[in-house]
């Protein structure tokens, strides 16, 4: 009779599974440059096979473009009350998220980021990423108000505050700084006031 490890171990297995070879494969290419590591460098320095390293990033890319925060901001957005708006119920998501990582977690991020603005070729995927992230957001705003998941109101609301983030934050969605989520709140606030033109009252760093 054989027996599996109960869901909640699992993920964690999983979970730091992902983070070794993340943080392996962060390591190496800050010590000898993205473009000369290789998976069977990753691979070899995470002690995993090349299968394990596929199964959690499809290209040696997603280790540094895959955003392991997305699926925490749609589990926050989902948990708000309904009778929170779309534009809040993002703020209180994302602040939710990154106000609870831990310091280790948020090094993480900081280093993938630098990594992701430091790597041309990584760059190249910002349109895609940026795409993907309207389709996460529409999503559970249609979700949240009961509508279709391609509803089109939904998806260009999601679109609106995406590109007020990209405006607004000082490298786009690679936050450097946790004062910086000043700027998504500020953003999000014009987007709530349709968008007027001229001084705003900065919300404090």
């Amino acid at each position: 009779m054989t027996t599996s490890l109960p869901s909640g171990l699992r993920e964690r297995k999983k979970a730091k599974t992902r983070a070794a070879i993340r943080d392996h494969a962060m390591r190496l290419f800050e010590e000898q440059g993205y473009a000369a590591t290789t998976v069977d460098q990753i691979v070899e320095a995470a002690d995993v096979s090349q299968s394990t390293f596929f199964r959690y990033f499809p290209t040696k890319e997603d280790v540094v473009v895959t955003d392991d925060f997305d699926p925490l901001i749609v589990a926050a957005m989902r948990a708000q009350v309904p009778d929170v708006g779309p534009m809040e119920a993002i703020r209180r998501a994302i602040h939710t998220v990154f106000e609870e990582i831990s310091e280790q977690d948020w090094d993480r991020e900081q280093r993938r980021q630098r990594m992701f603005l430091a790597v041309p070729e990584l760059r190249a995927r910002a349109m895609q990423q940026y795409l993907d992230t309207i389709d996460m957001l529409a999503a559970v705003v249609a979700e949240r108000a009961g509508l279709p998941s391609d509803d089109f109101s939904a998806r260009v609301l999601a679109g609106a505050v995406v590109g007020a983030i990209l405006a607004a934050m000082p490298h786009g969605f690679n936050v450097t700084d946790r004062g910086d989520f000043r700027y998504l709140d500020d953003a999000l606030d014009l987007l709530n006031a349709g968008l007027p033109v001229g001084p705003i009252r900065s919300h404090p760093a």
